[in-house]
C-alpha cells in the first residue's frame, strides 16, 4: 500500500499517455505525425521548458469530445489511485482548448464525469484549477474567466501555467482581481524558469496562496524567509524539473535545503507522462537521490493535506492526515 498523500499540482493534458493518444486520434480521425507510441516516446526528450509546450500542444489535438476529457481523466485517477493519491486538485488550461474550437463545456463538463464520481470510482476527493496560459494575453485571460462563469459549481480556483520568461504575474493582475471577487482560489507557477521576483509579484500583486514550483525561492533569503513566515505552500515537481533542465541532476535538487530552512513544500508529478513518472514515482524518485528517511517522506505526504484547498471538509482533511501518521512504511519492524 503507497504512502497516502495529495496531488496538487498535476496539468490534466500532462496525463495523456500516447496509448491513450493514439486512441483518441483514431477515434476523432486525427492524424498524428508519428507512426507509432514508440516512436511517439521518443519525442518526449526536452531541452527546456518552450520544446516541452510545442509537444504538449500538439497531442491536444485528440481532444474534441466530452467522453476524451472524461477518459483522459479517469485514466489519470485510476493510475493515481494506485499511487497512493487521496485527493487531487487538477489543473486544465481551456485557452488550449477554445482556441481549437472545443467549447469550455465540452472541457467542463467532460471533465467533471469523471471527477464528479472520483470518490464513488477511484476512492480520491478532486477539485479542479483552470489555468490561464501567461503566453496569451490578460485580455484573452479575462474571455476566458467569464466563459467559465456558468461553471464555477465545478471550479475551485485558478491558475498561471505556460512559458514563464517575460511573462510576469503583475500582466494577470487584473484577472486575479476578478477571480478574487468571484470567491475563488488563487495559484501560480512562478520560480521555475523565471527569476524569485515572480514568485514575490504572484504573492502581492495576485494575491496567491500557494506556488506552483517556486525553486528559485532559494536565491533570496528574504524570500525565504516570508514563505516559511506565511506558511505559502510551494508544489515542487522533481522529475519536472530534470526534464525541463531546471535542475541538472535529481542528486542536485534543493528540495532537502527547502525543508530544513522550514519551507512547505509539497512533491508533484506535473505532466506525468511526458516527465517520467505520476506522484508515487516522483516520491521515490528524491527518496532514492537524496537519502530522505521515513520522516521526510511522511512530512511531504503531511504537507500536501496541509496545503490542499479542503477548507470546506475539515473533517476530510483530518482523516487523511490521520492516514499519513499511521501509515506503516514497507520493511519497518
Amino acid at each position: 500500500m503507497p504512502l497516502p498523500k495529495a496531488e496538487l499540482h498535476l496539468h490534466i493534458e500532462g496525463t495523456l499517455e500516447p496509448e491513450l493518444a493514439f486512441a483518441l486520434a483514431a477515434r476523432n480521425g486525427v492524424p498524428l505525425p508519428y507512426a507509432h507510441t514508440d516512436e511517439l516516446r521518443k519525442a518526449y526528450q526536452f531541452d527546456d521548458l518552450q520544446s516541452f509546450l510545442n509537444l504538449y500542444y500538439e497531442l491536444m489535438a485528440v481532444l474534441r469530445t466530452e467522453q476524451d476529457f472524461e477518459d483522459l481523466a479517469n485514466a489519470y485517477l485510476a493510475r493515481a489511485a494506485a499511487q497512493g493519491v487521496r485527493h487531487a486538485e487538477i489543473f486544465f488550461d481551456p485557452q488550449a482548448h477554445i482556441a481549437r474550437g472545443v467549447a469550455m463545456g465540452t472541457v467542463v463538463e467532460g471533465l467533471w464525469r469523471a471527477l464528479g464520481r472520483s470518490t464513488e470510482n477511484h476512492g480520491v476527493s478532486t477539485q479542479l484549477i483552470m489555468c490561464f496560459l501567461r503566453d496569451e494575453s490578460a485580455e484573452s485571460a479575462l474571455e476566458t474567466l467569464e466563459a467559465a462563469k456558468p461553471y464555477l459549481d465545478r471550479i475551485v480556483g485558478i491558475g498561471l501555467d505556460s512559458a514563464e520568461v517575460g511573462h510576469p504575474p503583475v500582466k494577470f493582475r487584473e484577472v486575479y482581481e476578478a477571480a478574487a471577487a468571484l470567491g475563488l482560489r488563487r495559484v501560480a507557477h512562478a520560480g521555475e524558469e523565471g527569476p524569485p521576483e515572480y514568485i514575490t509579484e504572484a504573492l502581492d500583486v495576485l494575491g496567491v496562496e500557494r506556488i506552483d514550483h517556486g525553486l528559485r525561492c532559494m536565491e533570496d533569503g528574504a524570500l525565504v524567509e516570508r514563505l516559511v513566515r506565511e506558511r505559502v505552500p510551494l508544489t515542487l515537481c522533481p522529475l519536472s524539473n530534470v526534464r525541463l533542465r531546471a535542475v541538472e541532476d535529481l542528486a542536485e535538487h534543493p528540495l532537502p535545503a527547502m525543508l530544513d530552512a522550514g519551507l512547505l513544500c509539497t512533491v508533484n508529478s506535473d505532466d506525468p507522462a511526458y516527465f517520467g513518472g505520476y506522484v508515487a514515482d516522483n516520491f521515490h524518485a528524491v527518496r532514492d537521490a537524496l537519502g530522505l528517511d521515513q520522516e521526510r517522506m511522511r512530512e511531504l505526504a503531511r504537507n500536501s493535506f496541509l496545503a490542499s484547498f479542503l477548507e470546506h471538509d475539515e473533517e476530510l482533511r483530518a482523516r487523511y492526515l490521520a492516514e499519513v501518521e499511521a501509515y506503516d512504511f514497507p520493511g519497518r519492524r
